[in-house]
């Protein structure tokens, strides 16, 4: 059985979302494996040697990881559910472009504000790189909110992996005080995330 390796509130709740409507609605059999992250004795280090989710352990025990793989992965394993786009068509690029702003941009300028020990050990310097990294994802937001759709999802009336993976990013915006929260495209689509049952699910089952 396939095995996808998550842990609650991580940037794996893109993939986790993918599971439940790929289970939910088309028949595939993934299973959800909630670990702890950032703990000597996870039984992830075992998946990952990183340490890391999301993880994605294969029927033949091969492991993917990292988003930008797992994600894409996903998205084909059902091709008429929509999740991606046709193999050469330019919707698949466009798919993936939003996946690569999200992995290497929008992930790392939520990470100064979190973890601001990554970028220097003492403690006074911490304040101001948390201020940089609001800057910064301040920026990425508002171009974000210009392309967002006023209705539906990044391609229409699909929703997709980019959309899966956007949303998580979105809708923890609010956690970290940026007025962007409330502009309005960026709201809307919150509220659509947030009420779509694949996210609901995922919701329900990290809260468990």
């Amino acid at each position: 059985m396939t095995q996808l390796f998550i842990a609650p509130g991580a940037c794996s709740f893109a993939a986790h979302v993918i599971s439940h409507l790929l289970n939910a609605d088309h028949g595939t059999a993934i299973e959800v494996v909630k670990v702890p992250i950032r703990t000597p004795d996870s039984p992830l280090w075992a998946v990952n040697p990183l340490g890391r989710v999301p993880a994605l352990r294969l029927d033949d025990g091969q492991v993917l990881t990292e988003n930008g793989a797992i994600l894409p992965y996903l998205g084909d394993l059902v091709p008429q559910a929509g999740l991606s786009a046709p193999v050469g068509s330019l919707e698949r690029y466009r798919i993936q472009e939003w996946i690569g702003l999200l992995n290497s941009d929008v992930h790392n300028a939520f990470r100064p504000l979190g973890r601001p020990e990554f970028y220097n050990a003492d403690p006074a310097t911490h304040d101001g790189i948390r201020s940089r990294g609001r800057e910064r994802l301040a920026w990425l937001l508002d171009e974000i909110e210009k392309k967002l759709p006023q209705e539906g999802w990044l391609f229409g009336a699909r929703f997709t992996i980019a959309d899966a993976y956007l949303g998580y990013y979105l809708r923890n915006v609010s956690r970290v005080g940026l007025p962007q929260a409330q502009a309005p495209g960026i709201s809307a689509y919150v509220g659509r995330y947030n009420a779509h049952p694949a996210v609901q699910a995922a919701l329900a089952a990290e809260a468990g």
